[in-house]
């Protein structure tokens, strides 16, 4: 399954989103979802922004791919996640039905309520790089294995 995700980072603050219901519901991630029939990443990534924090990224760029074997609803499933960081947007982020937003300081992110392999990952995408990972998860979203490598794109 392809989807995308999107972080923002302005002013040393990273914007994610708590997840309301769904997948993920109670975690903090980046705002993204699935590619809808035709679209392209970027297409999916600005239509699930403007859906779910009603803002629309100005200044953006595709860090890397992030691919999860996780299980979803006692299904073992192949996750591709499109990653991109905003560094301007337009609008305010806003709360709506499936996600409220909330800017954390860099060094105070909170992993512990997020997904457990974001702790892993961040720091790249913190410090610029661009990259592409895999992570694998059991049963309990606990990780089995993961590997990231930094991408010179």
């Amino acid at each position: 399954m392809q989807t995308t995700l999107l972080l923002g980072l302005k002013n040393n603050k990273l914007l994610l989103a708590m997840k309301k219901r769904g997948f993920g519901a109670g975690k903090y991630n980046g705002i993204g979802g699935k590619l809808e029939k035709g679209e392209t990443p970027e297409e999916a990534m600005l239509r699930e922004t403007q859906e779910e924090i009603k803002i629309t990224p100005t200044e953006y760029y595709k860090v890397g791919e992030i691919e999860f074997l996780e299980y979803y609803k006692g299904k073992r499933i192949n996750l591709v996640f499109h990653l991109y960081l905003a560094t301007d947007w337009e609008g305010e982020p806003t709360e709506t039905e499936e996600m409220a937003p909330a800017r954390f300081d860099i060094d105070n992110i909170p992993y512990d309520q997020m997904f457990p392999g974001d702790k892993h990952w961040y720091p790249y995408l913190l410090a610029g790089k661009k990259f592409n990972a895999f992570f694998d998860y059991d049963e309990n979203r606990n990780i089995l294995s993961y590997k990231i490598e930094e991408t010179y794109q």
